[in-house]
């Protein structure tokens, strides 16, 4: 213990070519050294020897200094010598050398060579397929949710039933009607000038009846409420995810599925239909004000051809898309809500992936029912 006191490490250079190690290279006695090894350096293609004859004492501690020290000179593309070491401390200097040499390699992983497109797109596909089979066990467990409220229907949540239904279905009232209102406009507007040509005038009605209450009424709404609502249901349940608020209701026993997706689907089964037939009603009238200036079609005689042309069945047939419109909304949703993870970033992009799989997804179930109605000849 006096000579570990009594000699701490040292480094001295002895010429240009040759450094001098000397005294207890171990936790203790490498206080001061650290002044000393930052001055030292040698020059590109130098050789430089270095003396360990006169180290005393040698830990782990010393013996990494020392292999940075080598490591930092041969780095300098010096050609590094050590020479004189004593047996008893060579063992411990390439047992940590080696730990060094680990430590860089884990520092520094080989870089991948780039993806091929084929490989980009087994990748993309593989990824895309594990997405679709957790979607499916997600309408799974909120099925046999659902099916346990049936059993149970104390178990309802009434009050976010409601509330759900005045944010998504209520308070989108405005910009339904006034965008629905604007379509039945345009699609008079572009009809009128081609029917003004062979004096058709009064099939107007049937123009903005068939296609406002069959295609564009239920797909305008459902594009509207995904980007207001389905975004809603997204950031708000990824917020929740990656503030752990999703985990607290778990671990004191309320069913996330219960309280957060539950409520939100049945709201928007019962708020879409509704609104569909509110943007029917605007889109009709725009319609009606614009066969009124362009082709002068009175209201009298609007409404008169369009109870003629306009069947029930292509009313309930634009009514009967909502609620299947509804379900993609949420479902999609919430999913991407469930799936976020990390931080902010994180919520945003799941938002974003929300609404463009719900808006594709609607439109795909509304070419799908197009076919499906024209094999049924409805």
């Amino acid at each position: 213990m006096t000579l570990i006191s009594a000699a701490p490490a040292a480094i001295a250079r002895t010429t240009a070519q040759q450094l001098v190690l000397s005294g207890c290279w171990t936790a203790r006695g490498l206080g001061g050294i650290d002044g000393q090894l930052a001055t030292l350096s040698a020059p590109s293609g130098a050789t430089l020897l270095i003396d360990a004859s006169g180290i005393v004492a040698l830990d782990t501690a010393g013996a990494w200094v020392v292999q940075k020290l080598l490591r930092r000179l041969r780095d300098a593309s010096a050609v590094v010598e050590l020479r004189e070491l004593p047996p008893e401390f060579a063992k411990l200097l390439a047992v940590v050398g080696q730990q060094v040499d680990q430590q860089d390699t884990d520092a520094k992983p080989a870089a991948e060579p780039p993806a091929s497109r084929l490989e980009s797109l087994g990748r993309n596909t593989a990824a895309g397929l594990e997405q679709g089979l957790a979607l499916l066990s997600f309408i799974g467990e909120c099925t046999l949710a659902f099916a346990g409220w049936l059993a149970q229907p104390r178990r309802i949540r009434w009050r976010p039933i409601l509330y759900n239904i005045r944010s998504a279905g209520f308070d989108a009232l405005p910009i339904v009607g006034l965008l629905s209102f604007l379509l039945g406009i345009v699609v008079a507007y572009q009809g009128a000038d081609q029917l003004r040509q062979y004096g058709a005038n009064i099939f107007v009605a049937d123009l903005v009846g068939l296609s406002m209450l069959r295609e564009f009424a239920p797909l305008i709404t459902a594009i509207i409420v995904a980007g207001r609502s389905g975004s809603a249901y997204a950031a708000q349940i990824g917020t929740m995810a990656v503030t752990e608020e999703i985990d607290a209701m778990r671990t004191i026993g309320i069913a996330p599925l219960e309280l957060l997706v539950l409520p939100k689907i049945i709201a928007l089964l019962i708020a879409l239909p509704l609104l569909t037939v509110f943007a029917d009603l605007l889109g009709v009238f725009g319609g009606m004000i614009m066969a009124r200036a362009q082709l002068a079609v009175s209201y009298g005689e609007f409404l008169d051809r369009f109870v003629k042309s306009v069947s029930v069945t292509a009313y309930l047939i634009g009514i009967g898309k909502a609620p299947v419109f509804a379900a993609i909304i949420v479902s999609i949703g919430c999913f991407q809500g469930f799936r976020t993870h990390g931080g902010a970033d994180s919520v945003g992009r799941q938002t974003t992936r929300s609404v463009v799989q719900s808006i594709f997804l609607v439109i795909v179930a509304d070419a799908l029912f197009s076919v499906a109605f024209s094999a049924l000849d409805l």
